[in-house]
């Protein structure tokens, strides 16, 4: 199945996809695309309902981040090789693993704010997955069993707060509107080879990031089994997994976002976010 989050802020309503693409309304079913329902039961009573006899809800609606309220929001970083390389890093032996705060999360669409003081605002299309069931110390070959679904992420970075103002990546990584999540949160089903899926990043039309999940030094099942042999991910945790290259700070000179730049991410079966860069009032 696919689903998504439609309304304005903080009013969004749990929708999902028919057979023909319509937006069918879930909210007599459930409240929300939040922890308390993202698992299999949930999952299984929602395949047994007749979408087409749910109210229609319109496709010109805003669409929200396809989750509320995750308890965590985990990332991976440099785990594209090129990416690696272009940020003048090593490709790294054991994932490296940080946080970005929940309060980041945003609607697929919506727009990414400049912060005021910063400088160097840069993008990342990743594929994040959603935790459907607690998962500790999860074996390689049964990690597919804890994912519920997997959604675009665009991981918006402040590089000089993540490099040059000392600790970790998350003061860089945190910001108000730095985790678009959507449209779509997108059941594993539905995905023929998550192995195998391309992504791609344009600004202003001109093509920045082109990547497949082929390339990941760490693949998903295997990130699923390093991360739970340490921290226990609940119902609803999320997961983004890493960037390809082509992001801003690779490029010579490094380009990074200015007001008015418009991103368009694309993910195979995942669906594609467009935003507008503005400025912090």
């Amino acid at each position: 199945m696919k689903f998504l989050r439609i309304g304005k802020v903080g009013q969004e309503i749990p929708v999902a996809l028919d057979k023909d693409g319509k937006y069918r309304n879930l909210s007599s079913v459930i409240k929300d695309l939040n922890p308390d329902n993202i698992n299999f039961e949930t999952l299984e009573n929602l395949k047994n309902i007749n979408l087409e006899k749910l109210e229609e809800v319109d496709k010109n609606e805003r669409i929200g981040a396809c989750l509320a309220k995750p308890g965590n929001f985990f990332a991976i970083g440099l785990n594209y090789v090129e990416h690696a390389k272009e940020t003048g890093a090593k490709p790294p032996e054991h994932p490296v693993l940080f946080n970005k705060s929940v309060h980041s999360i945003v609607g697929p669409n919506d727009n990414v704010i400049i912060p005021k003081g910063s400088k160097k605002l840069d993008h990342e299309v990743e594929i994040a997955f959603v935790i459907g069931k607690k998962a500790k110390r999860v074996f390689e070959k049964d990690a597919q069993d804890y994912i519920f679904g997997y959604c675009i992420c665009n991981d918006i970075s402040e590089r000089e707060w993540q490099k040059e103002k000392g600790g970790q990546w998350v003061k860089g990584k945190s910001g108000d509107t730095f985790g678009p999540l959507g449209p779509y949160l997108v059941t594993k089903d539905e995905i023929k080879d998550i192995n195998n899926l391309n992504l791609t990043l344009d600004v202003n039309g001109s093509r920045h990031q082109t990547g497949n999940t082929n390339q990941m030094i760490f693949n998903f099942n295997f990130l699923i089994a390093h991360i739970t042999s340490f921290i226990t991910l609940m119902p609803g945790d999320i997961v983004t997994t890493g960037t390809p290259p082509g992001v801003g700070l690779g490029m010579n000179p490094p380009v990074f976002l200015k007001e008015g730049d418009a991103m368009k991410l694309n993910v195979d079966s995942l669906g594609v976010q467009n935003s507008k860069v503005i400025k912090e009032q």
